[in-house]
């Protein structure tokens, strides 16, 4: 529980978006390469083929600049924030649920994109989202984006589960046995809003708009839902490698989880798949964003350039499971990925997907909401059996 913790203090910086100023100084011009980077990322996207040869994306960045990289692993947005605010790395590969709090809380600074030449070939849908754009100013350059899956042991599962309910209640798999003890659950507060996604379509009563915006009696309801799937769960995981390893050694039957860990057990031919359930799901839109401190600016900015080239987006988007910042990734046959990989991705369901974004008060959708704050305290409740 320690990535959450440490997250505690910047919490409330999430409130008051509205006056926020400008965090720092925006880069002009770039000098020359400082022969370092250092990237605090998620599991599996900065690859230098260690894991797979074929995924190496940061060998030949290496060669072109001098500046060579070191990657931090988060597990978790709370995490991130965490890091950035302790400071000592240039860039972070961050989701919504997170940009806006490194925002407000000056953490990370503005983008010039004069100096990301390939800024235009990113995908219209993306260049200005809210999620990296405050007040017209940009705040990181759109990395990968993707939807939080339904996977599942096919062994246990002969048919697809069609709903959410393979999590959140209890049932009898195809072995006679329960999902009791064969349930993971993901270990980060915005997993409260895959709750709230579940009931918008259940109890349609509740009133429901948006997962991330929840007045008190929606709220409650979420938080009832998760504390009743406390009995189910084996396991609240934030690590990728550990639910790989649960999944192939620990019996697991079913889970939210991203494509990138549904790809690499099929790959050891662990008998898993996945599905986006009749509820619809929860997604990340992820923005490689800068350090307010950063000591490698100029490598920091010929990273952006070079994470927006095709082939890097395509090979990424084939490794991961997910849909590239940058359409023409999906034709052009620079990489891996092809017209039919990007429709597999969710590349064409874009505005199907609740993009994780930061909880505030001050909501669009009604006039007060529970704020972010409150979804750490009481999501650590629920997992600890409160």
């Amino acid at each position: 529980m320690i990535h959450i913790l440490k997250s505690c203090t910047i919490l409330t910086m999430a409130v008051g978006l509205a006056n926020q100023g400008v965090a720092g100084e925006m880069l002009t011009e770039l000098g020359t390469p400082e022969g370092e980077l250092s990237i605090v990322a998620w599991a599996g996207y900065i690859e230098r083929g260690e894991t797979d040869p074929a995924f190496d994306w940061v060998t030949g960045f290496e060669e072109a600049t001098g500046c060579m990289v070191s990657v931090k692993t988060a597990n978790t947005s709370d995490e991130m924030v965490a890091l950035m605010n302790e400071g000592g790395f240039d860039l972070v590969t961050a989701s919504g649920d997170a940009s806006l709090r490194m925002i407000a809380g000056d953490r990370v600074q503005p983008i010039n994109t004069d100096l990301i030449p390939s800024w235009d070939t990113i995908d219209p849908r993306l260049q200005n989202a809210e999620w990296h754009t405050v007040d017209g100013v940009h705040y990181g350059t759109p990395y990968m984006w993707g939807a939080n899956v339904l996977m599942y042991n096919t062994d246990l599962y002969p048919e697809p589960p069609t709903s959410w309910s393979a999590v959140f209640e209890e049932q009898t798999l195809a072995d006679g046995q329960s999902n009791v003890g064969r349930v993971q659950a993901y270990d980060g507060p915005i997993y409260i809003a895959d709750a709230a996604n579940y009931l918008m379509y259940h109890q349609p009563e509740l009133g429901i708009t948006s997962p991330y915006e929840l007045n008190q009696e929606q709220y409650d309801a979420a938080l009832n839902l998760l504390r009743g799937q406390r009995q189910l769960v084996a396991r609240y995981w934030h690590d990728a490698f550990i639910q790989i390893d649960d999944f192939t050694n620990e019996g697991m039957a079913v889970s939210g989880s991203w494509p990138f860990m549904v790809q690499l057990l099929q790959a050891a031919d662990v008998n898993v798949a996945s599905v986006i359930p009749v509820e619809g799901v929860t997604g990340w839109a992820d923005t490689t964003m800068m350090h307010v401190n950063a000591k490698n600016p100029t490598c920091a900015y010929l990273w952006m350039e070079h994470q927006l080239s095709s082939n890097l987006q395509s090979d990424l988007a084939v490794w991961f499971g997910a849909s590239p910042s940058v359409p023409a990734a999906c034709t052009d046959g620079r990489g891996m990925l092809t017209p039919e990989g990007c429709t597999a991705n969710q590349f064409d369901n874009f505005e199907q997907i609740k993009f994780w974004q930061t909880p505030v008060s001050a909501c669009e959708s009604q006039g007060e909401c529970v704020p972010y704050y409150r979804w750490v305290s009481d999501y650590i409740g629920v997992i600890g059996g409160r």
